[in-house]
């Protein structure tokens, strides 16, 4: 084996590794917005009171 072809071996050896990162990475993200999609039709984000204002929710009445 010559010295360019065991140069180029290596380089597409790096870039098939780089690319299997890429595909991994992309992979995690739409699992990630399919969870989120989800859990929103479902109403799992009903219950959050993570983007409301200071003291929204404090005073419930659950006598009604």
């Amino acid at each position: 084996m010559d010295m360019m072809s065991m140069v180029t071996s290596l380089l597409s050896a790096q870039a098939g590794n780089t690319q299997m990162q890429v595909a991994a990475t992309m992979m995690k993200s739409n699992a990630d917005a399919e969870k989120s999609a989800v859990m929103t039709l479902l109403g799992g984000a009903q219950n959050s009171l993570a983007n409301v204002g200071a003291g929204v929710g404090g005073n419930v009445n659950i006598s009604a």
